[in-house]
């Protein structure tokens, strides 16, 4: 498989380092760049362009073809080339012959360069919060550092090749404050080591059919590259939603990324899932994103934590019994938040704060104004109190399990009376305490659906039959977040228009509980359609199917693969049921 670099990004399972070909912008010329993205931070994150040269006039060799996969990356030229790979989450290992390669640090305040012991040269950069030690192994290494007084103002290092091959080795190894000392050992080494983890994970993920194998590769390739290891704020490895801009994980994207690890990886599954209860609130929110460095508090997101539980118990051997009593108190303290904390008018029903706290940011449904009281939420949180219900009795605690049920029950039948439009046959989103209701036609008052055999069977009848009317939500792709038809409709308008992974995982799921096992799967078959053609994009136009924003998403890769895994598994019960009768 060949990488795209200015679309998906070249990384390794465990590592902060990431390598991009990134678009000309006011700060940089389009480019090569090595980028370090911990901090969280949506810019860039660059700590240096990288270019080849010509070893005797040093000037730049423009000319280049550059071929990426997910073990290396190659750069020719007529004269010569080089290879990168990240044989450890921390080093990059570099070799070359017949041109030489200049990295150019971008710098930022207080950022130094200087000799380090024998070792080679440190980097450090104030930014980023690292240091980087580059350590030559062959070749000539030649540093250009200009001191300021308080920093540098220009900071950077040739590698000339050398000796009767003409050639070039460079390491260069993050760290906080000193080096550890790294076993040396040769590039041929270091490629075979990231080739074998690679292979290892590519033959752990979901299997889809055939005509889909490319997409699989990149979704998997997607999710390996993703995951960042434990460190500073982040008690476990955590997969971040892309090593683009989106450089964190959410408090709903991960229950995604989870699912689709289960079957396969359940201790890492299980580490995405448990990872945001492990900086859980006092009050009980969970925090809105995660990186290596803080928290972002000013909201949340939807309680899918429960609908995710049920789905990994039901799927999959990683909820043992220990884990379940790891989180059955945190789950319960995120579900009595929402009726502590979110509900303003006092009756019953909880409400968002910001469409944020939705996920589906700028939804048509939070246009009349905040707080919302949206019918999705409620959905959430009755399956989220029969999770906890099931949990309870599970561990024993068969007073808690029925408080829990009846709980949910109560909630089930305030949900119907209060959202459920008779007249019109539809859920409706409404303004907290005016019940004033919401303008547009959201697909997320359509969620409700997850709640399956559980809503009345007329109900569930008709939001099936209104997702399937013609010019309305459904597609060639799939089902558009807001209707095609509304005013309110935009190609590329977030939550009011493309298709986004977890509205279509969530609703076929629901509609499959529903018991309409064709239309589930048929809207997951133009889903994976649409992915393997267009990518693993964020969202994606609902009526072409291409790939908007950041196209190198890791739910979009987890819903595929759960998806397209289950695609594959109907096929081959039909063909087994196909060959029986004959």
């Amino acid at each position: 498989m060949k990488l795209n670099l200015s679309v998906v990004p070249f990384s390794r399972y465990g590592s902060y380092f990431a390598l991009s070909r990134l678009p000309r912008s006011e700060k940089r010329s389009e480019g090569l760049y090595l980028r370090m993205i911990r901090g969280g931070d949506e810019q860039a994150g660059v700590l240096f362009g990288i270019t080849p040269i010509d070893p005797e006039s040093r000037e730049p060799l423009p000319d280049y073809r550059v071929e990426a996969t997910p073990v290396k990356i190659r750069l020719e030229t007529r004269t010569g080339w080089m290879e990168w790979c990240i044989p450890e989450p921390d080093c990059i290992r570099v070799r070359g012959a017949g041109i030489g390669l200049k990295l150019t640090a971008e710098l930022s305040a207080y950022d130094y360069a200087l000799p380090y012991q024998e070792r080679g040269w440190e980097l450090n950069s104030f930014s980023r919060e690292v240091r980087i030690l580059l350590s030559p192994l062959g070749g000539h290494f030649e540093p250009d550092v200009v001191w300021g007084g308080l920093r540098a103002k220009h900071i950077s290092f040739e590698m000339i090749p050398g000796g009767e091959t003409r050639s070039f080795d460079l390491s260069l190894e993050e760290y906080r404050t000193v080096p550890g000392q790294r076993d040396r050992y040769s590039y041929e080494e270091a490629e075979a080591m990231v080739s074998q983890d690679w292979e290892q994970w590519l033959a752990r993920t979901i299997r889809t059919q055939d005509d889909w194998e490319e997409a699989r590769t990149l979704a998997a390739y997607i999710t390996w590259s993703c995951v960042v290891r434990a460190d500073g704020y982040l008690s476990r490895a955590a997969m971040y939603m892309s090593k683009n801009w989106m450089t964190n994980i959410w408090s709903w994207d991960h229950c995604f990324n989870a699912m689709a690890l289960a079957g396969t990886n359940p201790d890492l599954a299980w580490d995405q899932f448990a990872i945001f209860f492990d900086r859980q609130d006092e009050s009980g929110v969970l925090p809105d994103f995660l990186n290596d460095k803080y928290a972002l508090w000013n909201c949340c997101k939807p309680p899918i934590h429960g609908w995710t539980l049920k789905w990994m118990m039901e799927n999959s051997s990683a909820v043992t019994d220990a884990r379940l009593q790891e989180i059955y108190e945190p789950l319960g303290k995120w579900t009595t938040w929402w009726f502590r904390y979110r509900d303003d008018d006092g009756d019953g029903i909880p409400q968002y704060n910001h469409g944020n706290d939705s996920g589906w940011d700028n939804s048509t449904a939070f246009l009349t104004d905040i707080p919302v009281e949206s019918p999705d939420l409620s959905a959430f949180l009755v399956i989220q109190m029969e999770v906890l219900a099931t949990a309870a009795l599970r561990l024993g605690l068969s007073e808690e399990s029925e408080r829990w049920s009846v709980r949910a029950r109560e909630l089930l039948q305030k949900l119907i009376g209060h959202f459920w439009d008779e007249k019109e046959g539809r859920f409706t989103a409404m303004r907290s305490g005016s019940h004033e209701r919401s303008a547009g036609d959201s697909l997320l008052t359509f969620v409700p659906i997850v709640l399956g055999n559980r809503l009345p069977v007329p109900i569930r009848e008709k939001l099936i039959a209104d997702l399937k009317q013609p010019g309305r939500f459904l597609t060639g792709n799939g089902l558009a977040t807001e209707s095609t038809s509304s005013p309110y409709y935009s190609a590329d308008g977030y939550w009011r228009g493309p298709i986004w992974a977890p509205s279509t995982m969530l609703i076929v799921e629901g509609i499959r509980g529903a018991g309409d096992e064709e239309f589930a799967s048929e809207l997951a078959r133009r889903f994976c359609r649409m992915a393997a053609k267009s990518g693993m994009a964020e969202n994606f136009d609902a009526v072409t199917g291409e790939g908007l924003r950041d196209r190198a998403f890791t739910w979009t890769s987890s819903v595929f693969l759960l998806l397209a895994g289950k695609c594959r598994e109907e096929a081959n019960f039909k063909m087994l049921a196909e060959k029986s009768e004959k």
